[in-house]
This record gives structure tokens, C-alpha cells and sequence, in this order.
């Protein structure tokens, strides 16, 4: 779509009414539904974490249905291999030997959303395709390249367990444009709705009720790149950007100090222009969903966690402990950096 016949003010009321459609199939997750939504129309890829039952696929799906196009999901499990998303092979009528094409390559172009559940249960040789996928949209298989130029991939992880699963590898994380935790709502009445509602007891009949390609999957290119170009960041909120990635690097730098913890010693990478540049690109969407054409620092602080904290890698000797430190260090960090 060309960007003259995009009209901003018209996309961000879809921006909301898809916001809004996505809290009336899920209760409590106002912040997680915010941060997803940044996602989409920044034309990121989006991994959730969290227990068993919050909700993640059913958000994930009911994101599938707003955006349209076609949907594809795969399950991560242990004997998963690269050629599972490409082709499947089987002995057809005949008793000859016949390949169809598997979940990634049945629609081309069109396909909309890739949903790769559990993804932590496959091994390295599964994310290595997903690493290309997310970062170029594009595979290759059958002696041909193959691009998705609107694909969105989804993708959620169960924190609990942790037998037979792999952590995924930095440069893979990376590629993620958010990192979104979802947790159980603790509000009594929200709870109660989940438990004895049954309207939220029928997956399929709750996400049949949303508006089906509410935003059209194949536009969000055009519009992700006029939004964009429509934020202005002054010089002021830039060095602000920039002080908060060299403080991520080196907090020791900035005086950040956390309690059981070498600061010195804490960080072995992450925080890299390309990382910082997407904490920039969910900044300016957040702007956009508020109504303005300029950056505030409070635009950074609403997207500063889901973008970053994934993208934080520690030594060894805190890896471990990555669930308790890295959200410590993440506002230790925002509470030393003085904003403009």
C-alpha cells in the first residue's frame, strides 16, 4: 500500500479496536495486551512466557484471527527437526513414496502468523530455522527460496517445566521483538469470571466472535513504516536512549548496585544497537497508540522490559538467576538514568 493512502488517524482507532478485542477475550492482561500490540504494528515477532493456563495460546489465536491471512502453528518437542516445517513425507496410495509441503510452506506469501508452541521443548536444529525465518521471512527448501513478507511468528514458552526443554540460544532471543510474561490475574472477580463464565470456557466460540482481519495482515508493512517516520524524537530523548543502552552494558558505570550481586562481573553482553533500535521502534508505536508525534521518555519506560530484558545476558555465575535479577537491574537501571 502506498504510504499517500495510509491515514494514520483511521489505523489507530483499528490499532485500539484490535487492542480492545483481544481484553474481551482474555481478563487481567491489560498490560501484556498493550505490549503485544506495540508488537504487531511494529512488525515484530512476539514470544510469551508463562504458567500453564494464563492464556497464551488463546491471545496468540485471537491475534491470528484480528490480523487475518492464514495461520500456521507447529509443537516444539524434543525430536522436532528443521525438515518438519518445510515438507512431510509419506507413501501415498500407490504405495509410493510422496512429500506434501508441511505447516510453513502451504501458503506462500500468504501466510500470516506461525505460532510455534512450547518452542523450548525443540531442539538447537529447529531454532537455527526460525533464526532465519524471523530474521529474513524467508527459508529455503526444495532448491528455492521462499518469502513471507507479512509473517508475523508467535511463539510461547512454558517457564515451569524444565526437563527435555533447551533454552534458546542468544542470537535467537534477539530476534525476538518482545519478550511478554504472562501471569494468572490476581483480582478476585476476574477470577471468578474464568472460573464459572462460560462463555470463556469455549475457546473456539470465544475467538469465532472477534472481527476477522480487523487489520489486514498484508497492510501492516505500509503502516509500521508511516508510524515510523511520523514520531520525532528531539535531541534531548536520543541521549536519553542512548544512556540508558550504555548503562545496560556497563551498569557499574552509572553506580547500579544490587543486593547478593558483582555488578562487575554481571553482564557478559546484550544491549546492541540492533536491540536498542527495537526498544526505539516500540517507543514510537507506543507515542503513536497515545495520540502523539513526538517521543517522551514515558514512552521508553512503557516498552522498556518487554523490549530489552530478553536481550541482557548474563555471566554464568547469574544465568541461573536471571528471573529475580534481571528485572531488578532493569529499573535500577531507569532509576539512575535521569530522564529528560
Amino acid at each position: 500500500m502506498p504510504n499517500k493512502e495510509i491515514d494514520l488517524d483511521e489505523w489507530r482507532e483499528r490499532a485500539l479496536k484490535f487492542e480492545s478485542s483481544l481484553n474481551s477475550v482474555v481478563l487481567g492482561l491489560q498490560a501484556q495486551v498493550r505490549a503485544l500490540t506495540i508488537g504487531i504494528f511494529s512488525r515484530g515477532h512476539l514470544l510469551l512466557e508463562g504458567d500453564v493456563g494464563v492464556g497464551k495460546t488463546t491471545l496468540l489465536r485471537a491475534a491470528a484471527r484480528l490480523l487475518g491471512g492464514h495461520y500456521q502453528r507447529i509443537e516444539g518437542a524434543i525430536d522436532l527437526m528443521p525438515s518438519d516445517f518445510l515438507y512431510h513425507a509419506y507413501i501415498d496410495e500407490k504405495g509410493q513414496p510422496a512429500v506434501q509441503p508441511g505447516p510453513l510452506l502451504q501458503h506462500g506469501s500468504e501466510l500470516a502468523v506461525f505460532f510455534f508452541n512450547e518452542i523450548n521443548r525443540a531442539r538447537p536444529q529447529a531454532h537455527s530455522l526460525l533464526l532465519r525465518l524471523m530474521a529474513e521471512r524467508s527459508v529455503s527448501a526444495f532448491n528455492r527460496e521462499y518469502a513471507f513478507p507479512h509473517l508475523t511468528v508467535f511463539a510461547d514458552r512454558n517457564r515451569l517445566e524444565r526437563e527435555e526443554t533447551f533454552e534458546l540460544p542468544a542470537a535467537a532471543r534477539d530476534r525476538f521483538f518482545m519478550e511478554i510474561s504472562i501471569d494468572a490475574p490476581d483480582d478476585r472477580q476476574l477470577q471468578r469470571d474464568l472460573m464459572f463464565n462460560q462463555r470463556f470456557h469455549d475457546v473456539d466460540a470465544l475467538i469465532s466472535e472477534l472481527d476477522a482481519g480487523l487489520a489486514p495482515y498484508d497492510q501492516l508493512n505500509g503502516v509500521a513504516l508511516v508510524v515510523q517516520n511520523s514520531v520525532r524524537a528531539e535531541t534531548a530523548l536520543q541521549d536519553y536512549a542512548v544512556n540508558l543502552g550504555r548503562a545496560l552494558r556497563n551498569p557499574l558505570e552509572v553506580g547500579v548496585t544490587l543486593e547478593d550481586v558483582d555488578i562487575s562481573r554481571l553482564v557478559s553482553g546484550g544491549a546492541s544497537p540492533r536491540g536498542m533500535a527495537m526498544l526505539m521502534r516500540a517507543a514510537r508505536c507506543r507515542a503513536w497508540l497515545e495520540q502523539r508525534d513526538y517521543l517522551t521518555p514515558d514512552d521508553i519506560r512503557a516498552v522498556f522490559t518487554e523490549t530489552v530484558s530478553h536481550r541482557i545476558f548474563f555471566t554464568p555465575a547469574y544465568e541461573l538467576r536471571r528471573s529475580e535479577i534481571a528485572p531488578q537491574l532493569l529499573q535500577a537501571v531507569l532509576n539512575k538514568v535521569s530522564a529528560p
